[in-house]
């Protein structure tokens, strides 16, 4: 679905724009808010490409897990996560040792380093080592639970049971409060998840009214979740370094709905071209690389530039390296581990055999 492509890469910009524009004071030496006064107000409103990113994983990963079994789905998450996502680990590891840069320094031992290889650092209490981490234990966590949904079996009643269970369970979490049922439940994520995969039930069975109710709670529970990460940034870096304000993230998260909801009615269509494929490869590792980018290179080019030229000479930077991360590391790995099928006789009966051993 090549919309969902560009939706995607329109995410991963959005979070870079935050960084570069809003977030990364000790990169620049400055408060970007101040560099960037006209942008900032939008720029930051950035933080919430994540959320674009989560109701467009439980669209895809629903789409993904229909008629497929266990193994195939653990063997497909594998291969796109953690091939781009140990190269920037190591990048990440690289530049500190190497450099002595001190912006962003999660100031990590090799041990904690090596925890963090294994995504699940959270898990066990380790410092992430790049502060875009965060979202991939959550899509984790994501990934568990639609195992189990897997298990079960992936029916359209089923998944309305899941997503329905998983919405009422989000909300009694929010309100008790309790720190181990939201690492479970996830009551801040929840909603944009539950949103996606009910979207995806409206785009493959059509429009009915439970999905769509399901859609609706999770708008609701989202924009309280959202106002709550917005609120909880301002806090901490007061409201003229981020600029952004509570009608504007209700905006923000309306048109993240509405536009996903477009997609799921088949009325925002793109027709597929290479342009988007790559643009779509490259979103994953630009969401990984581009703290990267900004650490080693913002601070060389501040004193000869203008802070626009920087910005947009280190977005560039992150996309090219993006790119080639995808075209050079990615792709040559999802290939050599993809699985391989099974040549098909031109027999009757030996083709129906085969289509019917197909998960």
């Amino acid at each position: 679905m090549a919309e969902l492509d560009l939706l995607r890469f329109i995410a991963a910009l959005a979070v870079v724009a935050f960084h570069y524009l809003v977030a990364y004071a000790s990169v620049w030496g400055d408060r970007p808010a101040e560099l960037f006064p006209a942008l900032a107000p939008i720029a930051g409103l950035g933080i919430l490409g994540v959320e674009l990113f989560f109701i467009i994983s439980g669209f895809v990963i629903l789409m993904t897990v229909w008629g497929r079994g266990l193994g195939g789905f653990a063997r497909s998450r594998f291969v796109r996560l953690y091939p781009a996502y140990w190269l920037s680990l190591g990048a990440v590891a690289a530049l500190y040792a190497i450099t002595g840069a001190k912006a962003l320094n999660p100031k990590l031992s090799p041990g904690e380093y090596l925890v963090n290889a294994t995504m699940l650092q959270r898990l066990f209490k380790v410092t992430d080592a790049s502060g875009v981490y965060w979202s991939l234990w959550a899509e984790l966590r994501f990934y568990l639970l639609m195992a189990v949904l897997v298990i079960i079996g992936v029916t359209y009643r089923r998944v309305l049971a899941f997503a329905g269970v998983w919405l009422v369970a989000a909300l009694g979490a929010e309100l008790l409060g309790n720190d181990l049922l939201d690492e479970i439940v996830m009551p801040r994520y929840a909603p944009y998840f539950v949103a996606g995969m009910s979207l995806y039930l409206i785009h493959k069975h059509g429009s009915a009214w439970l999905p769509w109710l399901y859609v609706a709670g999770g708008y609701g529970l989202s924009i309280n979740a959202a106002l709550g990460r917005v609120h909880s940034r301002v806090e901490a870096a007061g409201f003229k370094n981020m600029p952004v304000t509570d009608v504007s993230v209700i905006i923000t998260i309306t048109l993240i709905f509405a536009v996903m909801a477009l997609v799921a009615l088949g009325l925002l269509r793109l027709r597929p071209s290479r342009t988007l494929t790559a643009l779509g490869g490259v979103t994953y590792p630009l969401y990984l690389f581009h703290g990267v980018v900004a650490v080693a290179l913002i601070p060389v080019l501040v004193e000869d530039l203008p802070p626009w030229a920087v910005a947009v000479t280190a977005t560039l930077v992150a996309i090219l390296l993006s790119y080639l991360v995808h075209a050079f590391a990615e792709r040559p790995v999802q290939r050599l581990l993809k699985p391989r099928k099974a040549p098909q006789s031109t027999s009757g009966p030996a083709v129906q055999v085969e289509k019917a051993s197909v998960p």
